[in-house]
């Protein structure tokens, strides 16, 4: 490998605990074998929604995807480990960065981090209408 390129294969982070966990099966793929890019978004906003639903201390709903990159591809098998932060507040709203990693489950294990994203929440009543976030 030349100085110009870098290797896909990272670690997972080791000071962070992910939100999810989860394998795609056959259902979730092409005929090829390739992960939906709509199942993976699915994922991520699960993902999102937790410590969104931890801030809110209740109910909120996705309001903005404000970036998605598809990093890698995902396949069926690898096992997807998403973690999931707030990173920035308003006064209804929660900002949440998610990344998640693939561990591919060949001979070698490889862990790959194969999406980022940032998505936006806002906490919401039992009528569904938006309200302010409960002070920390």
């Amino acid at each position: 490998m030349s100085a110009s390129q870098t290797s896909p294969f990272v670690t997972l982070p080791k000071d962070r605990d992910p939100v999810l966990r989860v394998m795609p099966m056959p259902a979730d793929a092409n005929v090829h074998g390739d992960v939906f890019g709509g199942w993976i978004m699915a994922q991520v906003d699960i993902a999102g929604s937790i410590p969104a639903a931890r801030r809110a201390a209740g109910r909120v709903a996705t309001i903005a995807v404000n970036s998605f990159v598809f990093k890698q591809p995902v396949f069926v098998g690898d096992l997807l480990s998403v973690y999931a932060d707030v990173v920035k507040t308003g006064t209804t709203s929660i900002t949440v960065s998610v990344e998640v990693y693939a561990q591919r489950q060949r001979l070698d294990a490889e862990v790959v981090k194969v999406t980022e994203a940032t998505l936006v929440y806002v906490a919401t009543d039992d009528a569904r209408r938006s309200r302010p976030l409960p002070a920390l």
